[in-house]
């Protein structure tokens, strides 16, 4: 969306002006921290994610919502797929309509698929579960995932932490946490957040 003031983006290890954009835009699929449903169908609300010259049956659309691991709640609503959606998603939880935007950007068949905060309205299980499920996409593509969960990111290949802005550390997982810094700190204070949570729940 914008050029860098500094350095260079390099896709395919071609430099970004030689990319054709619209293209790449094509083979790209977005999963926004706010998301929007429409006054629609939960079949069309999906199939918005389509491009002009791609299509999807309802097999398809029932395949991605399992992947966003969503299918098992759509299932029950009377109307299955053609569920209207009130305006905004009103008739869904927030880590509903959160998958339901998953699965719109996964129908898509991206190469490049950007989840950007998009799993904090899920709990840490069922964010697990569809992590897995994303897996495959995930090691055949480029994922790019911004998260504040320490457990969205820590399977990525590299891990760049940031702070007003600014790369503090990168490495993987294990690499931060040898460095005990700021992702090691954050890391520590996650699991006791989750270890407490599990406490007040037995």
């Amino acid at each position: 969306q914008f050029d860098p003031i500094d350095g260079e983006i390099r896709i395919d290890d071609k430099p970004l002006p030689t990319v054709n954009i619209e293209e790449f835009r094509k083979q790209t699929g977005v999963v926004p921290q706010e998301v929007f449903l429409f006054s629609d169908s939960i079949r069309n609300n999906v199939k918005f994610g389509l491009s002009s010259d791609q299509d999807a049956d309802d097999n398809d659309v029932k395949n991605v919502l399992k992947t966003a691991h969503v299918w098992h709640n759509i299932e029950e609503f009377k109307q299955g797929l053609d569920t209207v959606l009130g305006e905004r998603g009103v008739n869904l939880s927030g880590g509903q309509k959160q998958r339901v935007s998953i699965a719109r950007a996964l129908i898509r068949k991206p190469k490049f698929l950007i989840l950007d905060d998009c799993l904090s309205a899920v709990d840490t299980e069922t964010e697990e579960i569809i992590l897995e499920n994303i897996k495959g996409q995930i090691e055949k593509n480029t994922t790019l995932i911004v998260s504040h969960r320490v457990s969205s990111i820590r399977n990525a290949d590299h891990i760049l932490v940031l702070d007003n802005g600014r790369k503090t550390e990168e490495g993987s997982h294990e690499e931060l946490l040898a460095k005990k810094g700021v992702y090691a700190d954050m890391y520590t204070k996650q699991l006791l957040e989750d270890a407490e949570k599990g406490k007040e729940e037995e």
